[in-house]
């Protein structure tokens, strides 16, 4: 069948604690990142991102005191991004415990530091973050915006997540900022339009909320890899209800 399709709930961090907004705004607590992340290990989660979404633009480093404690609790894979901005930040990021590093608005404006980094530490350590809001502007419809999805670049969505690969990145995470959080599902198109694109490991993000979210994300968009915070956060849906769900309608998963 292939390989399995991965569930990766998401810490997004501020202040040290999780939280979740609506097109990332109108954040609202959400818990204890340590205990979220137990929680998700015992729950049957695969791997976990852990993401300070107000680094980049309160212009600080990564808190990676709080990895940290996350990282000696559980055993899973872990993806830390936020506020990574050089080679030293993504070498501190993996001597702090994760496996993989996501790189976003610095890999906009330092395009060469995706190739540095998959050259010092690896392509599979690397991945690089799209957030994507809708534009008239771009051949794709799909514009790329950084600083935490505040700031229009005018760069083609799809055309920076091939050019990202080709220099390297090893995985790409897109999130759609008009769905992100509404938890009326993936954007099937952004998803898709950029497996079209890349052949490296895809992670859908932004607008999970049933089921059958999930299950679009790989049999349509072509997902490797499905992102969620709010759903999982708050009780909705639970990691096993949604692989056992996921495995019934023939999709590969880790039972």
């Amino acid at each position: 069948m292939g390989v399995a399709v991965s569930i990766m709930p998401c810490l997004d961090m501020r202040d040290g604690r999780v939280v979740k907004g609506v097109h990332f705004v109108d954040l609202r607590d959400a818990g204890d990142p340590v205990e979220c992340a137990e929680a998700y290990q015992e729950g049957g989660a695969d791997e976990l991102a852990f993401l300070d979404i107000t680094a980049t633009v309160e212009k600080r480093a990564t808190r990676l005191e709080v990895f940290r404690a996350v990282a000696d609790a559980v055993d899973l894979p872990l993806t830390l991004g936020g506020g990574i901005k050089t080679l030293s930040d993504i070498e501190d990021a993996l001597d702090a415990g994760a496996q993989k590093v996501s790189i976003s608005s610095a890999a906009v404006r330092k395009p060469d530091l995706i190739e540095q980094a998959a050259r010092e530490f690896g392509s599979e350590r690397i991945v690089v973050a799209i957030d994507a809001d809708a534009s008239e502007e771009t051949d794709s419809g799909y514009e790329v915006f950084i600083d935490g999805g505040r700031t229009g670049t005018g760069i083609d969505a799809f055309d920076f997540a091939r050019a990202a690969e080709d220099r390297g990145a090893g995985t790409i995470l897109p999130t759609s900022k008009p769905c992100d959080g509404t938890r009326a599902g993936y954007d099937i198109p952004l998803l898709k339009g950029i497996r079209a694109r890349v052949s490296v490991p895809l992670i859908a993000s932004g607008g999970a909320g049933r089921l059958e979210h999930f299950h679009a994300a790989a049999a349509e968009g072509g997902a490797d890899i499905l992102l969620a915070a709010s759903v999982f956060h708050f009780g909705d849906i639970g990691v096993r209800e949604l692989k056992e769900y996921l495995a019934e309608k023939g999709l590969n998963v880790n039972l």
